[in-house]
């Protein structure tokens, strides 16, 4: 029996149960079916890239870098960059494709990554918190492993009163929200919601972007926040 605890609404958790089977089948059963980066890389990254600043060699860490396609970019841009992914097959992909990032490993963010790989100048996650049980331990592992003055920069699924007026006139809302779908998405955040989970994590000087031509109907959004 999972203990229960009321903080005002909703009902949450009080700890996850890190030995719940749940939690790791969900993101470390993710299938990455093939290498190379994808359109939607294509789509994130040059906002991305705009958050993180100049590479100058900087120390650069990827939760959940899935096939290890855009750690590979970071890298070629000039970051000396270290990463988990929780599937297996993701990280059999990435290290086959790439075998020049040997800091790439299999973990998770219910661990104490810090201890493990240290700190950094930034930290990178492109639509992974969606698929999470806990996603406010997602921002506080980013938290920990930045150093002070570091950027977190995370992307996510974008929500918004027109867009989900658009999806259920379109008859798109149980494409979109597809229970379906194996390990897919659990979490569905706003710009405010986001913010908050990052607020809550103890960044400041938080920006949210929606890299589209009309950010109403935007596909994803990407935060940027600073450790002080």
């Amino acid at each position: 029996m999972k203990h229960w605890a009321r903080i005002g609404y909703p009902w949450r958790m009080e700890s996850p149960d890190l030995n719940d089977p749940g939690l790791r089948e969900g993101p470390g059963s993710y299938q990455h079916p093939t290498a190379g980066l994808t359109p939607y890389n294509a789509y994130l990254l040059p906002t991305v890239e705009r958050f993180l600043g100049p590479p100058n060699g900087r120390a650069l860490f990827e939760i959940g870098f899935g096939n290890g396609a855009v750690s590979d970019h970071l890298a070629r841009k000039g970051f000396r960059v270290a990463g988990i992914e929780a599937s297996r097959q993701g990280l059999a992909l990435a290290r086959a494709s790439y075998p020049h990032l040997d800091c790439l490993e299999q973990g998770s963010v219910y661990e104490p990554l810090i201890e493990r790989f240290g700190q950094f100048s930034a930290v990178v996650c492109l639509e992974v918190i969606e698929h999470l049980y806990f996603p406010r331990r997602l921002a506080e592992a980013a938290f920990t492993l930045l150093e002070p003055g570091g950027v977190f920069v995370i992307s996510t699924i974008y929500h918004g009163y027109l867009k989900n007026i658009a999806l259920a006139v379109l008859g798109r809302f149980d494409r979109h929200v597809d229970p379906l779908w194996d390990h897919g998405h659990i979490k569905f955040f706003s710009p405010r919601t986001l913010s908050t989970v990052l607020k809550d994590a103890g960044f400041v000087d938080l920006t949210v972007k929606r890299p589209d031509l009309i950010p109403q109907f935007a596909c994803s959004m990407v935060a940027c926040g600073r450790k002080p």
